[in-house]
């Protein structure tokens, strides 16, 4: 029977960082797209905005895939294959 693998953690302090910026930008954009909806706003101006908030969540996730994929690979210890896999099927559900 096949070992069930960890899930991978990332432990770039710099990467986790800026992904985390990222984030908290696109949730506060979110936050103004309540607000337009809410104010009645045109819908030019609304998707505009979530436009916004999209590319900026893809962004980090693509971001913590390629950080998350680099680190796998100098790690002499993990299964390299498998990491591969996973780390693909979480790109292609981005994409």
């Amino acid at each position: 029977m096949a070992k069930e693998m960890a899930p991978h953690v990332l432990s770039d302090q710099t990467q986790l960082v800026a992904i985390t910026k990222r984030v908290k930008r696109a949730h506060g954009q979110m936050g103004a797209v309540v607000r337009m909806l809410e104010e009645g706003r045109s819908c030019e101006d609304v998707v505009t905005q979530m436009a916004a908030v999209a590319k900026a969540i893809n962004t980090a996730a693509f971001t913590l895939i390629s950080a998350s994929l680099k680190e796998c690979l100098v790690d002499p210890q993990g299964d390299t294959d498998e990491i591969v896999v996973r780390l693909q099927k979480l790109f292609l559900a981005l994409a």
